[in-house]
Formats: structure tokens, sequence, C-alpha cells
């Protein structure tokens, strides 16, 4: 039976007390401007051995100089050009890029690495191309030590068959809002990973609070998926709304009221 993994994107309260209550985290702060390594080894030695970290990707290899959220990339002096980060191209800006990520997810142990793509970065020809191409260089360099898990946002939603290539033809998983749309699977795929940002408004509505209704709905999809596709081992349920830490833990006591493997 596939084993289901629940957490937050982010820790909403102090680590140590996070480590007791839960078994797997989503890094934000590697995103924003990835944290030193013995920063990171530090939070690695103070996690349970079994306690699985998964990070997201730095922003410089998913999002151009444009966006907002460059502004937080304060200490680490970025290499070459600024106007050929972002947007998955192949340049030797991005590889710098992905190789610092990689360097945060050896420092935690991560398993996955989640590449969330904005909106802007939104369904086209030069997009899947160099999406594919990215994405198999990118694995190709780890070994595929790591899961590499592709969030993709905007356009792409009415283009499933276009995730579809991608992500069958490269290895990564599609990451969705499982209450929002379905996964793309592909064959022997071993591992399923869902990021919650609430429901309403538009792409993400960070305010939602789940209702009982919904949390009903979500286990009974993921044990769908899991009777359907038996291949799938690990399930990881990421919470990313302000309310969190009480959405998880209401979804884990029903999860397991339901009899689905949850640790």
């Amino acid at each position: 039976m596939a084993t289901i993994y629940i957490g937050c994107c982010g820790f909403p309260f102090s680590r140590k007390k996070y480590f007791s209550e839960y078994r797997t985290v989503e890094v934000q702060q590697t995103f924003y401007e990835p944290p030193d390594k013995s920063t990171l080894e530090r939070w690695r030695q103070e996690a349970p051995q079994d306690f699985i970290y998964n990070i997201k990707a730095w922003q410089v290899v998913t999002h151009t100089s444009r966006s907002p959220t460059w502004k937080k990339i304060r200490r680490r002096e970025l290499r070459g050009d600024p106007g050929n980060y972002g947007l998955l191209r192949l340049t030797e800006e991005n590889k710098w890029g992905w190789h610092v990520t990689v360097e945060a997810a050896e420092a935690l142990n991560a398993r996955v690495i989640v590449v969330q793509t904005p909106s802007s970065f939104g369904y086209s020809e030069e997009n899947i191309e160099n999406t594919k191409k990215f994405f198999a260089w990118a694995l190709q360099q780890t070994n595929r030590k790591f899961v590499i898990g592709w969030e993709p946002r905007g356009s792409w939603h009415e283009k499933t068959s276009a995730i579809s290539d991608v992500v069958c033809s490269t290895g990564v998983v599609h990451i969705v809002d499982l209450l929002r749309r379905d996964p793309v699977v592909c064959g022997g795929q071993r591992v399923l990973y869902f990021r919650l940002h609430g429901l309403g408004g538009k792409e993400v509505n960070y305010r939602y609070k789940y209702t009982d209704e919904d949390l009903e709905q979500l286990a009974s999809k993921i044990s769908e998926l899991i009777s359907r596709y038996d291949s799938i081992e690990e399930v990881y349920v990421m919470f990313n709304n302000v309310y969190m830490a009480y959405d998880s833990k209401r979804f884990r006591d029903l999860a397991l009221k339901k009899g689905l493997n949850v640790v």
C-alpha cells in the first residue's frame, strides 16, 4: 500500500515542534534564496533520521529578473547576465542556479525538488521544448538521485497533452492542487505530489480554510489514484495555506480513520 506523507509548505511553528508532529516538510527558503550549506546541514541534523525534506527550486531557474520575488535575493552574487535567468532555458546562468538548488537538496538529503513555474511562463511550443530540454538535463545531472516535480501554472492547465508530453518523456512528476485538478500520471510512476493552495479565487487562495467536505473529497481522490495506479509507492500532501497546520492535522486524522497508510 502506498505511504501518504502529510506536511506543510514551510514551518508553521518551531522546527523542534514540527519534527515531533510531522514526517515531511517542503522548504520554502530555497525558492527565495537558498540558505548557506552549513545552515541546511544543521536543519538535517536537527530532524529525525527518517524525516523527509522536500525543497522548492531556486526561483532564478523559473522566474525572470522582473519577478517581484527577486527582491528577496540579497546575499548571493548572481553569475552572468541577469537576463539569461528563468523560464527553464538551458543557459549557463540557469545551469548554475540549478546546481545551487541541488547543493541545497544534497545538504538536506531531500526527496523531492519542486519546480514551480509562474503563470507568465505559459504554454507555447518554445516553452515545451525548453522545459523538456531543461528537465532532461537536470535529471541527468543528478543521476535521478532526487524526484523532480513540476507545478505548471497559467495556460498549461488547458493543455493536458502538452503536460503529458513533458512529464512522460522526461520522468518528472506533475504537481497539482488535487482539489482543483487531476495530475498527469505516467506509466510506472512511483511518486505523487500535491500542493494545496486553498479554493476559490484565482490560482491560489492562501486564506482559505478547508471544510470537512473538502478533506473528505481529498481523501477520496487520493484513494482513487492509488487504486488506479498500482505503481504508486509514495504520496505527498503538502498544505500551503494560512491554516496549514490546522488543516493538515485534520486531514491526517480523517485519512487514518479511512484506513489510509498515513505517516
